[in-house]
């Protein structure tokens, strides 16, 4: 939403960077002493700090140095008691101990960690630096080494070269080099030029900084003005299992509800309740699958939060029953500051003074600041009592039947200040999980106060409703609020540039534990052009949440706005994602068992993409099996190249081979061999030229890929059988997940979970359907199974028995088709050439 008109002011970073570089009165420059092996791992003194080294797991280290040998509070907003709280065997040696996986060695007061193999994951480039309270940690950084994570950071897809700061920031009209912006999320992971990567999680909530070799040449540095110094080293040595292993800390995603995944539509603001029934009969009249609407701020009364405006939206329940009808959701926006309304009958406010639950001045009175509603207060998040009080403030949002909470502003936003937030002279009262009980200032709170205002509304909103999933976006956030919220990448504009930088947020939120995340479709600030809109409207149907959103006194953005020729170039991507909806959902609940990202960088799955030969700066994964590969100049027509990784690929919209696959003439992917017999070890480049109506996208050859008919939104049943498309080649292999989509019965049980194998011959493929997992029924009744790059006659064979099975062969499209009665049992069916 657009705030005051003042232009934002961007911290002089250079300045920053500069003093925190510059020499310490009190580097440590003493050689340490003989460390000590502990039951865990190791201690050491080191002049005048202590450092210890704790295994969490074998691929897990927690670091903490004490100044002055006094550790930091054991305690964290970020990693759970219990997780901290894990050991591993350490096995002592000369200098140091070994895990199962890692060698931890002090040499020359430096911390070196390798693998078992000898090969250095990270070293200390010299030991820690301390300048009164601030600190300077610095790692060797490997010329061929690159960098992602922190969150949604702009400046490009990989940090090095960069150098930026964590402070929460209310950023509207960022640019894609403005730093900092709206989250903090203080975990990098470095990758290799041969693929293998590590992480480094530094828990520290203040305005902690992360330098990759922009102030000195081959040195990564991170540190903080204050607070501890405790970070966290992860072993991968994949991508993949460095991100699970950092989800393993800080929390898994919850498994959102399946209409989460549907076409959502927004703007600042959908005025009136009969608007907002106008777009939701033009949604339909249009057949523009849509599962969510959302209401901004003027749906309430006096911009006050936990309130409807009673003239525009008299019948919140009664809206929410006629979008319902048509299958639409709603989400209502509620920010975290109260109207400071005495003796106005403003129950938030008068309920918040009696509890004493606001956030004080310096002298022990509230604090008040403007934001939307005028003065405003705003709860101290930070008490536990605090936040079970917040969370029963919706509870008529939840009777209303509101589907979800949009969490906005909780940088803290406030108006009129040159910080665009509180004084850091603030104080919060800490009395939560395990931390001492204490009263700490801004400084320390304010990158978690989002993340807190998020966990009170998930927390609340699970108490209100137990049995359902809650749903709760948010703009700030910090380490471990995947925990409680999705995320989007905040107030952006409408340019190609952030359509660009978009994809780049998202994949570098999936690293950083946000697997959620959404990027406004059309661009918030400003009005797209109908190419850009259609062009937008193509890729976020391939975002994790697909929303569009725009703001006040900005161009309609609405899929039909543009004509009939855009709006059915619109209609039929969003389409297509409700035809992948099995698929997302499956990689949904994957991300909830294994921090799996939904979208990623092409190296997550293919190392050997770190070296792509081609321009990859937003070509991304979703999931494992699918490849998106918009043009790297989106608004020039200029032909580009396209890399797949090795192994063999299919074109998604023809189901035909692609790439060195075309020339292949043995019909189906025997393995990772190609026709001339030649191995697939090299990456295999297409060329493409953009046009406006078409994205390419590319399925992995070895890909089992549920689909199913094209529904106007979740809460429809697809018509017809599951749509199982194989795509023949190595580890051939695919995942169908069903539940109820809302409920928290899947954790009871109910779900379907069934594995789906095939096995690439000579002569044909096997199909192998594993044993259901759940107890869950699923919608269909039949099983409708597409074998692509099939060439020739065709058999199948269902069974023991091997009962014949009627199939359909299309010689043009190169598919051999058939259908099977699902009865939920394992079964194998053969697929053999005549």
């Amino acid at each position: 939403m657009p705030r005051p008109t003042h232009s934002p002011r961007i911290a002089a970073l250079a300045l920053a960077v500069a003093t925190l570089f510059a020499p310490c009165a009190h580097a440590q420059q003493a050689a340490s002493s003989t460390p000590t092996a502990t039951a865990s791992g190791l201690e050491v003194r080191q002049g005048p700090v202590t450092l210890r080294v704790v295994a969490l797991t074998d691929d897990i280290l927690r670091v903490t140095l004490a100044p002055g040998g006094a550790f930091p509070e054991d305690a964290s907003w970020a990693v759970p008691h219990g997780v901290r709280a894990q050991r591993a065997q350490v096995t002592p040696t000369a200098h140091g101990f070994a895990t199962r996986a890692l060698r931890v060695e002090l040499q020359d007061g430096r911390l070196v960690v390798s693998d078992m193999a000898g090969k250095i994951v990270s070293a200390d480039a010299a030991p820690v630096s301390l300048d009164g309270h601030a600190f300077t940690l610095k790692k060797s950084m490997p010329q061929s080494e690159h960098y992602f994570g922190l969150g949604d950071k702009t400046g490009g897809m990989d940090r090095r070269g960069k150098t930026f700061v964590d402070w929460n920031t209310d950023a509207f009209g960022f640019t894609s080099s403005d730093d900092p912006i709206y989250k903090s999320i203080p975990f990098f992971i470095g990758v290799g030029g041969d693929g293998g990567s590590y992480g480094i999680f530094l828990d520290n909530t203040r305005r902690s900084w992360f330098d990759f070799g922009h102030r000195i040449d081959g040195v990564l540095a991170f540190g903080a003005p204050d607070g501890p110094i405790d970070y966290y080293l992860i072993h991968g040595p994949s991508t993949a299992e460095v991100v699970r292993r950092y989800t393993d800390l800080t929390g898994k995603a919850p498994l959102a509800p399946r209409w989460a995944l549907g076409y959502q539509q927004s703007r600042y603001s959908y005025m009136t309740a009969d608007e907002t029934r106008q777009v939701a009969a033009k949604l339909r009249a249009e057949k523009i699958p849509t599962d969510v609407m959302w209401l901004d701020i003027d749906w309430q009364d006096r911009n006050r939060p936990f309130t409807a405006n009673p003239k525009t939206f008299p019948d919140m329940p009664g809206l929410v029953r006629d979008l319902g009808k048509q299958g639409i959701k709603l989400v209502t926006i509620t920010d975290l500051h109260v109207a400071a309304a005495p003796n106005q009958g403003y129950a938030p406010y008068d309920s918040g003074i009696k509890g004493d639950q606001f956030v004080k001045n310096p002298d022990g009175s509230t604090y008040v600041a403007p934001v939307w509603p005028g003065d405003s207060v705003f709860p101290d998040f930070t008490q536990a009592s605090t936040r079970d009080w917040y969370g029963t403030l919706f509870a008529d949002q939840v009777k209303m039947g509101i589907a979800g909470v949009w969490n906005d502003m909780n940088e803290p936003a406030i108006f009129g200040t040159p910080t665009k937030t509180m004084p850091l002279t603030t104080r919060h009262r800490i009395a939560s999980d395990d931390f001492a009980k204490r009263t700490a200032d801004h400084a320390e709170i304010h990158n978690v106060y989002g993340m807190q205002n998020t966990r009170a509304t998930y927390d609340g909103l699970r108490k209100l409703a137990p049995n359902e999933r809650a749903f709760v976006m948010t703009r700030a956030s910090y380490a471990g609020g995947q925990r409680y919220s999705v995320t989007w990448t905040g107030d952006n504009s409408a340019t190609w540039d952030h359509l660009k930088l978009s994809i780049q947020q998202l994949i570098n939120l999936g690293l950083s534990g946000f697997s959620y995340g959404a990027a406004d479709v059309s661009g918030f600030k400003g009005g797209p052009s109908p190419d850009l809109l259609t062009r937008w409207f193509e890729i976020g149907a391939f975002y994790p949440v697909f929303r569009d959103h725009s703001a006040k006194g900005t161009p309609r953005v609405e899929p039909w706005v543009d004509g009939p020729q855009h709006t059915a170039i619109r209609r039929r991507f969003v389409e297509e994602r409700y035809k992948l909806m099995p698929y997302l959902y499956a990689l949904a609940e994957q991300n909830a068992r294994t921090g799996d990202p939904i979208l990623r960088p092409v190296f997550y799955d293919y190392p050997d993409a770190i070296a792509s030969s081609c321009d990859e700066s937003w070509t991304f994964t979703l999931g494992r099996a699918l490849l998106v590969s918009p043009p790297p100049s989106p608004e020039s027509p200029q032909p580009y190249k396209t890399c797949l990784p090795a192994g063999g690929w299919y074109d998604y919209w023809t189901g035909l081979p692609a790439g060195r696959a075309q020339q292949q003439t043995a019909g189906v992917f025997q393995s990772a061999t190609d026709a001339t017999g030649e191995k697939h070890s090299r990456e295999d480049v297409v060329d493409e030229t953009p046009r406006l109506d078409h994205l390419p996208v590319y399925v992995r050859a070895g890909t089992i890929l549920p689909r199913q008919a094209v529904v106007q939104s979740t809460a429809e049943t697809p018509r017809g059988p599951l749509q199982l498309d194989v795509y023949p080649g190595p580890d051939c292999s695919g995942d169908i997940y069903l539940d109820d989509g809302h409920s928290m019965g899947y954790e009871r049980g109910e779900f379907l979970r069934q594995p789906v194998r095939c096995t690439v011959t000579a002569d044909g493929v096997t199909l192998d359907f594993g044993k259901r997992e759940g107890s869950f029924k699923p919608w269909w009744k039949q099983v409708a199974v597409t074998v692509h790059g099939w060439q020739g006659k065709g058999t199948v064979r269902s069974g023991a028995s091997a009962s014949a099975v009627e199939s359909q062969l299309n010689a043009k499209a190169r598919t051999l088709r058939f259908t099977l009665d699902d009865d939920g049992s394992a079964a194998s069916i053969a697929v053999r050439r005549n």
